[in-house]
């Protein structure tokens, strides 16, 4: 029986699209590639630094998640937006529509209230302003996209930088789940924060200092997040500039000093965060984490696929 074309939807939790016509060429490029785009955004109904009103964007994504025509929901952008609509949205009505949404950054915050209301698995994936609406798409982001939402199981493979230290080699297995690292600790002590044991949390995150990185990841374990997992993998943390006053403190110190301090154990290397070349994880996935000092691989299945 030949299959229906995959239908794609696009909606605003956050930020506006910052060049039309880049969004026409990539909902076209997408088109091009056999996919039926269900655009819910409206360029002309932005607000403020939004891409709709509150309200409009919670109809965003009831729309699109009541489309039978859709099977998968992308964030048009990250920014800042979704937790304001978090009080708002219809978590069970997302839930049940089987829909795959898709999103990072931002979408961090979504990821994290469906999973606590419902225990819907979601998508730390592409958006589509960052990833596909560039003139040259990066291979790797598009494919390990597809490959993930096609299923039935995935795999990202990691590996420490050039002349960073190595990871710490552990064998360990878990829900999979975390984000961006400003909005997941900012869900603390809220209604939307899910309560995930013996996980495997992935974190990323732009423009947080190391301190600040470093005072976050201390919040969590505070909290007793930390306690109840497995292991840490840190993706790229981009975009800080250090100060006069680091006195010899940068990344590197930072991370000497988690691995040191934390109750589990912390990795580099994952592919993910605010740059171009990242990988799609399935939050709430289930995953297997094998390392060896420079190199690892994460493994995950028990998700829903196209």
């Amino acid at each position: 029986m030949k299959q229906s074309p995959t239908g794609i939807a696009i909606v605003a939790p956050g930020g506006f699209a910052p060049d039309l016509d880049a969004l026409n060429a990539g909902i076209a490029r997408l088109e091009q590639q056999g996919f039926i785009v269900h655009n819910y955004y409206d360029h002309d109904a932005r607000h403020q630094r939004f891409g709709g009103t509150d309200a409009a964007r919670v109809a965003q994504l009831h729309a699109a998640a009541a489309d039978p025509a859709v099977q998968v929901v992308m964030a048009l952008r990250g920014s800042y937006g979704m937790t304001r609509l978090l009080p708002h949205i219809d978590y069970q009505l997302l839930a049940d529509s089987g829909k795959l949404f898709v999103g990072y950054s931002d979408f961090t915050a979504f990821q994290m209230a469906l999973m606590q209301a419902t225990g819907r698995i979601s998508f730390a994936g592409p958006l589509f302003c960052a990833d596909f609406t560039p003139a040259e798409l990066d291979d790797y982001t598009i494919g390990q996209f597809f490959d993930c939402l096609r299923g039935p199981q995935h795999q990202v493979l990691g590996a420490v930088a050039d002349g960073g230290p190595d990871n710490p080699e552990l064998e360990v297995a878990g829900p999979l789940w975390g984000g961006n690292l400003a909005m997941l600790v900012s869900l603390l002590g809220t209604p939307y924060f899910p309560t995930i044991a013996d996980g495997i949390l992935y974190l990323e995150d732009v423009g947080e200092h190391p301190y600040r990185v470093e005072r976050m990841l201390l919040q969590l374990l505070y909290a007793g997040v930390l306690d109840r997992q497995r292991a840490v993998v840190f993706g790229e943390f981009t975009g800080y500039k250090l100060g006069n006053f680091e006195n010899g403190y940068d990344f590197a110190a930072m991370l000497a000093y988690l691995r040191a301090t934390l109750p589990l154990p912390v990795l580099t290397g994952l592919p993910l965060g605010h740059v171009r070349r990242h990988a799609t994880l399935p939050f709430g996935g289930m995953a297997r984490l094998a390392s060896t000092a420079r190199a690892f691989t994460l493994t995950i299945d028990g998700y829903p696929t196209l």
